[in-house]
């Protein structure tokens, strides 16, 4: 059953007559209460490990997920999405219901899209390409180098290279921009992506998220792993987070500046928090104690204000703060976005970087320099 995907639902579908459909994961909306809506008995998800129930927890609101049901409408299978690239799969086997976390299949696709700025970069490229989280990606990685509204004039160019991913023929997830250059006063700003964050040409970095440890702990139990299928098992389990073991009590503090978009009891997170910083960036707090006094949603929190307490609520094997960051809802390694300054590659690294940008450059002003944009101001082409 492992190996069932989502062409199984048009098979089913077409040879059945199963009704498969597309939907959208309500807001405050968690795996027990889609059990309950479905008739699904909920010792499935009781029984499940400790580990289960705490990734359960990852679907988020707003995620698109599937369901196929017999002519009755009673649910032959379900895939819920927790990240990019794994979902929870519910399914029928012998009149008993099933779960599992399976990859997500999808298609990856390399684009170039080049354009004259007319309105803004962000507009233009929504108009050229019909993804938002591609402008949001391309804005957020400028944002703290260039001011948009102040350098950027019209007839300026841009040009972006970046893979999507497809599912079911439309965009999953979100963009990974791989090198991108605007204009500004006749100056190409280049940008390169390289180990998830963005560099110049110089091999400097030109835009961080500068994160605080939130607690002070004794030890890391558990770091952060997208997970891999298990060659025997043929079991997937990703950890998105990283787990600091800490004594109950222990004060938790915010990472970074933000707003309280969720406080509560979350499923197997027990007790949690999440922050929001702004561009598509948030933070999550989770297996607290208890919560300090007058943390509400919508109540906007500074780096290093205390939120909460440790504890080992929800499904935790003993008093630790399970710490994600989450980039436009997928989930990043927290370790590699906490530091106090900007870094510059060296050595070894730089030169494996230098080499790679020189590539992308060559292909960003290719991308630009084909075009005299005056019949056509926007091209979007899949990349050789």
């Amino acid at each position: 059953m492992k190996k069932i995907v989502l062409l199984f639902f048009l098979f089913f579908s077409l040879s059945f007559g199963a009704v498969g459909e597309r939907l959208i994961w309500d807001k405050g909306s968690t795996l027990l209460t889609f059990f309950e809506q479905n008739s699904i008995p909920l010792k499935l998800y009781y029984n499940l490990s400790s580990q289960d129930k705490e990734l359960t927890a990852e679907i988020y609101a707003g995620v698109n997920y599937y369901t196929l049901r017999d002519e009755n409408g009673d649910l032959l299978q379900a895939l819920i999405p927790i990240s990019d690239d794994v979902q929870i799969q519910v399914y029928q086997d012998n009149g008993d219901y099933k779960m599992d976390f399976i990859p997500i299949i999808s298609v990856s696709t390399q684009k170039i899209l080049s354009l004259s700025i007319q309105k803004s970069p962000y507009q233009d490229i929504v108009d050229a390409t019909q993804d938002v989280n591609l402008a949001n990606e391309f804005i957020n990685a400028y944002k703290k180098s260039i001011n948009f509204k102040k350098f950027v004039l019209k007839d300026d160019k841009l040009a972006i290279v970046y893979s999507r991913k497809y599912r079911l023929g439309k965009p999953f997830g979100s963009p990974d921009i791989k090198a991108a250059v605007i204009e500004t006063n006749k100056k190409s700003n280049y940008i390169f992506s390289y180990n998830g964050r963005f560099y110049d040409k110089n091999a400097k970095e030109v835009a961080g998220f500068l994160l605080e440890v939130p607690v002070q702990y004794t030890r890391i139990s558990s770091r952060f792993s997208y997970g891999r299928v298990h060659p025997i098992l043929k079991i997937i389990r990703p950890h998105y987070g990283v787990d600091y073991a800490a004594r109950v009590g222990t004060p938790v503090h915010a990472a970074a500046n933000g707003k309280i978009i969720y406080i509560g009891v979350r499923g197997g997170y027990g007790k949690t928090i999440e922050i929001s910083h702004g561009n598509g960036l948030k933070t999550l707090y989770a297996h607290m104690s208890a919560f300090a006094k007058g943390m509400k949603a919508g109540l906007y929190v500074k780096k290093g204000q205390v939120i909460g307490k440790v504890g080992s609520t929800g499904m935790s094997t003993g008093p630790h703060l399970h710490f994600g960051v989450y980039k436009n809802n997928r989930p990043i390694d927290p370790l590699g976005r906490i530091r106090t300054t900007k870094s510059e590659l060296k050595g070894k690294e730089k030169t494996k970087f230098l080499q790679m940008a020189k590539q992308y450059k060559q292909e960003l002003d290719k991308a630009i320099g084909q075009f005299s944009f005056e019949e056509q101001k926007a091209y979007l082409s899949d990349r050789s």
